[in-house]
């Protein structure tokens, strides 16, 4: 756990941290960059606080795929134990 993926600056998301991995879904926080934020696909929200500024928290199924801001595709490919295979790319 812990582990922490750096996606470009344009998604307005800073780093995305991995806080656990439970039941088949991936939870995973990070801090928001822009004034505002979206999320598709994934349960969660924003309001979680990162070092001062907001953020937003999601829990992502084994197979499900989140679009965040309208910009990223982040899909939980595998769940592997204490191990997840995320893919992150541009959305659309």
């Amino acid at each position: 756990m812990g582990d922490v993926v750096t996606v470009p600056e344009t998604y307005g998301l800073g780093p995305i941290e991995v806080k656990a991995i439970t039941g088949g879904a991936v939870e995973m926080v990070a801090p928001l960059t822009g004034s505002g934020y979206s999320v598709s696909g994934c349960s969660g929200g924003g309001s979680v606080s990162s070092e001062g500024g907001g953020g937003v928290r999601l829990n992502c199924d084994e197979g499900t795929a989140a679009t965040i801001n309208g910009a990223m595709s982040l899909k939980v490919i595998e769940i592997l134990d204490t191990a997840a295979v995320l893919r992150i790319e541009p959305a659309g």
